[in-house]
Formats: structure tokens, sequence, C-alpha cells
């Protein structure tokens, strides 16, 4: 373990800090509270569109068990439409949900997130198919096949009455038979749009995630647009309660329109902005070692991105090979008024072909993200955990931070070290203790490498620090929970999952 004398902290800092932290956790609650009475009070007025039954009053779906199905059909329809927009804001790069929520916590309500709205328009088909069936007399596949095969109509026969209600309380009478035309408008595309979704879910699995390039998951995942898109061109045009009630139609176009002005802007024309803006380009290609890289960025006054160690940025570099792909890398150094670094590790996918980046190529970034930074911690006391090339924000923190800091970077042999002379030379400087945990937890002697009591035999006074660490998934939920016995509170542990 490298060290040197420790900084003398300024008397009050400590106190400062948790003293800003709570006012910072305050305005996040009050934010997100705020968010939170915002999404519940959308979800609220749309149940309530649903629960008029389309003009037919609010207990028309509890009058017969079809009723019933083909209310469920609607309200999951409308569920799994509204979370979609959710789907699509949590991570459509919003600076004040990067701020207040952090991308990693975004990144798990988007997954459980996107499992609902999945899971609810396959419901919504199942009822639904369901419903008419009974209705109509024939079987279920019978009758989606008739959906898909038959002349569509152009507007939606009332269920069950024959009858639309209208707003000032008269009806229009239909006569529509569901055997020589279908019912739902749109079903095809509709269907094109529920197997895409579903192909995300099925890509999401770990067994299957593990088995796909970045590129590859992210395409998949990028054809969920389309997929919600898809199902919009279908529920717009056949819901009775939005043919029915004009008001209720325009605001939920309202909704998407404003989720779409939202993504595009800063999915898209913000970042091309940026990139012009700042004149984003490769100036330098160093191989730290065998399969890693790091890529040195220049442009003009980057200090206006507010841009802190530990954050990372989306990167696409528009040469040959590499601009229709893009890959999250954190800065492995300290930002500077000019320049980032990041460094890729070779994973045997398209990472292994960024050393032939040319120099000068433009770059396109999307960022800074996380809150994997200096302005989380509460204490004067840090420990820094990295594994593997997880190394590149604990590299880049450890240069930024001060105070009294521990950084321990976990790997399985020594040839997966990057940065140790770079780390060394900063514990030097900065008064830091740097250890390096090497071993394989499959042999005897790594066992027990990061257990509850090798932490307190590395780091004594673990329980008195805040701990930031980052790494691959697998090896976080393994530290995680040793930590926890370790006596470090969850308040006090910071992660950063290296995985999308």
């Amino acid at each position: 373990m490298s060290e040197a004398s420790s900084e003398v902290t300024a008397p009050g800092l400590l106190v400062d800090r948790a003293t800003a932290r709570r006012r910072l956790n305050l305005k996040r609650h009050l934010i997100l509270g705020a968010l939170a009475i915002f999404a519940l009070g959308n979800l609220a007025g749309l149940l309530w569109i649903v629960g008029q039954g389309g003009g037919d009053g609010v207990g028309y779906h509890w009058g017969s068990l079809t009723n019933f199905l083909l209310g469920m059909g609607r309200l999951t329809a409308f569920l799994a439409g509204y979370l979609a927009l959710i789907e699509v804001l949590v991570l459509a790069r919003l600076p004040f949900l990067e701020r207040w929520v952090g991308f990693d916590r975004l990144t798990v309500w988007h997954r459980w997130n996107g499992h609902a709205v999945i899971y609810l328009a396959l419901a919504h088909v199942f009822f639904s198919v369901w419903g008419y069936s009974r209705q109509d007399g024939h079987g279920w596949l019978t009758e989606y096949w008739n959906w898909l095969t038959l002349p569509q109509t152009s507007a939606p026969p009332t269920i069950g009455s024959g009858s639309l209600g209208s707003s000032s309380g008269g009806s229009l009478s239909l006569s529509i038979t569901s055997t020589t035309t279908s019912p739902y408008p749109g079903i095809i595309t509709a269907t094109v749009g529920t197997f895409l979704l579903v192909m995300v879910l099925v890509t999401s699995l770990v067994v299957v995630r593990r088995k796909l390039s970045y590129e590859w998951w992210y395409a998949v995942h990028f054809t969920a647009y389309a997929g919600i898109a898809l199902a919009w061109f279908h529920m717009i045009p056949d819901g009775n309660e939005l043919i029915i009630d004009h008001v209720a139609a325009d605001y939920w176009r309202s909704l998407y329109a404003l989720a779409l002005a939202l993504v595009l802007w800063y999915r898209l024309f913000r970042p091309i902005v940026n990139t012009f803006r700042y004149g984003l380009r490769v100036s330098e290609v160093i191989h730290e070692g065998p399969g890693v890289v790091s890529l040195r960025i220049t442009g003009r006054k980057l200090d206006r991105l507010g841009t802190k160690a530990g954050q990372f940025y989306f990167w696409r570099f528009f040469t040959k090979g590499f601009w229709y792909t893009q890959h999250p890398f954190s800065l492995s150094a300290a930002p500077r008024g000019d320049s980032f670094r990041i460094t890729v590790k070779n994973l045997g996918d398209h990472t292994a072909r960024f050393g032939r980046i040319p120099v000068g190529t433009r770059v396109f970034a999307e960022g800074p993200f996380g809150v994997f930074t200096d302005e989380s911690r509460t204490r004067d006391k840090t420990l820094l955990i990295a594994g593997g090339i997880g190394i590149t924000p604990v590299r880049a923190l450890l240069e930024e931070m001060g105070g009294d800091l521990v950084a321990l970077y976990r790997v399985v042999s020594p040839d997966d070290l990057v940065f140790s002379d770079e780390l060394d030379r900063l514990a030097e400087s900065r008064g830091a203790k740097v250890g390096y945990v090497v071993g394989d937890h499959q042999t005897d002697e790594g066992r027990d490498l990061l257990s509850p009591r090798h932490l307190k035999e590395l780091v004594p006074d673990i329980a008195e620090r805040d701990v930031f660490i980052c790494g691959p998934t697998g090896m976080i939920d393994n530290i995680v929970p040793n930590l926890r016995h370790a006596n470090v509170t969850r308040g006090h542990l910071h992660v950063e999952r290296f995985a999308l």
C-alpha cells in the first residue's frame, strides 16, 4: 500500500460538508416529490377517463364477465401507454433527473418499468381478445386471427351494447359484424410494436445479455421507440375514451408530444449543438497496456459543461466503423478546461478497435452524467474501491478529492492493473493511500478477499468513511453486502455499476 502523510482537514469542513449534503437531500426530496405528484396526478386522470367506460358510466365494466374483460383490456392499454412515456423519459438524458436521481438508479427504474410496460401490453392483448371472443362466440386464436386478416373498420364498435355514448347523453348506433370486419384499427402495426417490445425484454435477460455485444443490445433496445410509436397509431384511432372525449384525446396527445420534444432535444439536438459549440476532437491515442487504450479529447471552453471527476459521457466517434454506435465511458482523469481523457478496455467486441481511431476525429458526446462525484459525500474520510476497468472514475476522483483518502483496487491478476504508476504518484502527492487487492475468489487464497473481516483489516476506520465503489455488476453485488456487514451505512455507500 502506497501512502504519505495525511492532509490536515480544515476545522469545520466535515460539518459544512454534512450540512450542505442535508440541504441537497432536502432539495432533492422536494423536487422528486413534485415530480411524483405530477406523475401520479396524470395517472389518476387517465384512470378516471378509463373509469367512465367510454361514456357508459363508472359501473359499466362490472356488468358482466365480457364487459369486465374488455374493461381490463382498456385499462391495461392506458397503463401500458402511460408507463411507456415514463420509460422514455427516465432515460431521455434529462439533466434535472440526472442530477437529483443519478444514472445508476434511473437505469434500475428503467429496467423495472420496462418490464411493467411489456407485461401490461401483453395483458391488454389477452383481455381484449378474450372479451371480444366471448362477445362474438369465437375461440381466442380465431378472434385474433380475424383481427389480423379481415378488413378493418374506421371506428371500433361499442363494447356490448352496440352504441357509443356521446357527451350530450345521446347515442350513435353502429351496425358492425365482427366476423367480417376487424373491431380494432391498426392491429398489424400494434402486433409488430408489441413484438419489438417483447424482443427488448428478451435481450434484457441476463443469460441473453451476456451473449450480445453492446452494439447489438443497443440496436435492439433502440427499436423500443418504434414499438411505442406503432402502439400509438393503434391506440389513438381505437380507444372509445379517446374517440368520444376530444379533451381526453388532446390531453393524451399532449403528453406524447411533450415526451417527444424532450427526447429530441436532449438525445439529439442538444448533443449536436454541443458537438459544434465545443469542437470536440480526438487529440491523442495512448496505448496504456495490453488491450487498454486512452483517448485524449480536446475542445473549446469545456469548463462550461460543468463536468466533475467521476462522471461519464456517451461517446460517438465520427470515423469509419464508429459513427453508428455510442458507448458510455467515464473520465479516467479529472477534467481540464480544454480536454477530457477516457480509457477503454478491450472486452472482445467493438472496444477492441478503439486504438485505431484516428487523431483529429470529431466526437459527439452526451453528458455529463452521474452523481458518482465528490458532491455526494458527507464525510471527510473516504474509501474508494475499484474493480477492473472501474478504476477509471476512481482514478479521476483520487485526483480531485481532498481529505482523508484510501483507495483499494481489486483485480484478479497483476496483468489486469491499469494506471498503477499514476495511482502511486497521486497517492504520494495528495497524501492518500492506495492498496492493490489481487487474487481470484475461486482459489483458497483469494476466497476471503474484501470480505467484511478483510475490509476492516485494510481500513480499520471503514465505518467512519463514505465509500465509493465502481466495477462490474457481479463484483459490486458481492462487495456491497460485505461493506454493510463491515458497518458501512447505506447512506454512505455510493455505487457506480459498469453495466447498462
